[in-house]
């Protein structure tokens, strides 16, 4: 399987199945129809079964699909069948709300380091976790061969840590600045703006 070929817009759905899936394995339910999942995502049954199928044959006609082995193979192919350590840079009040969100350890992501650049707020505590200088912050991440970031700074300090961040070996930084960012073509950024957000819900208002 070529990751390249499968569109991000399949890939985007694929979370979204894995979450409704294991939501269903949490109430003890063992199998799943294309049918059922589509009502709980809000996705066409022929269109599950057809992202589905660009990774193998996962359901029989007729007894639908096994879920523990469906959540298996779709953390598989997302690659968070293991864990993933994360860093946050940026301890506002969105860096904060992450820092103890606890719903990243049981989905393949583990928060390792937090950081900001504002001399009052290093050395305290966000959560669990003390409040690093972003001063030696590439060298820590590349010490920890850290590969994944949250960006949660202001705008006029994202590219500055972004490139702080590409330079310690990140390959993929979510951004929640509402800013474009230049990175390498091996970079992925993935960009959180609520405000983008609101404005495409508030068309259909």
């Amino acid at each position: 399987m070529n990751a390249e070929k499968i569109p991000d817009i399949i890939i985007g759905r694929l979370p979204v199945y894995l979450r409704a899936l294991q939501r269903l394995a949490d109430k003890g339910i063992q199998t799943t129809s294309s049918q059922e999942l589509g009502e709980i995502v809000g996705i066409s049954a022929a269109q599950i079964r057809k992202d589905i199928s660009q990774f193998g044959e996962f359901g029989k006609q007729g007894t639908g699909y096994s879920i523990p082995f469906l959540v298996e193979r779709l953390r598989d192919i997302l690659k968070v069948n293991g864990s993933w350590d994360v860093v946050i840079v940026g301890m506002g009040d969105m860096g904060h709300a992450l820092a103890r969100y606890n719903g990243f350890g049981n989905r393949g992501f583990h928060i390792s380091m937090v950081f900001d650049n504002d001399p009052k707020k290093i050395g305290q505590k966000a959560g669990d976790f003390e409040i690093l200088d972003t001063t030696g912050m590439a060298e820590k991440i590349k010490g920890h061969k850290i590969k994944v970031a949250m960006l949660t700074v202001p705008a006029v300090a994202a590219q500055e840590m972004a490139d702080q961040l590409v330079k310690a070996g990140v390959k993929a930084i979510l951004n929640y600045a509402p800013i474009s960012l230049n990175v390498p073509e091996d970079v992925r950024v993935q960009y959180i703006d609520p405000v983008t957000h609101l404005q495409r819900m508030t068309y259909y208002l």
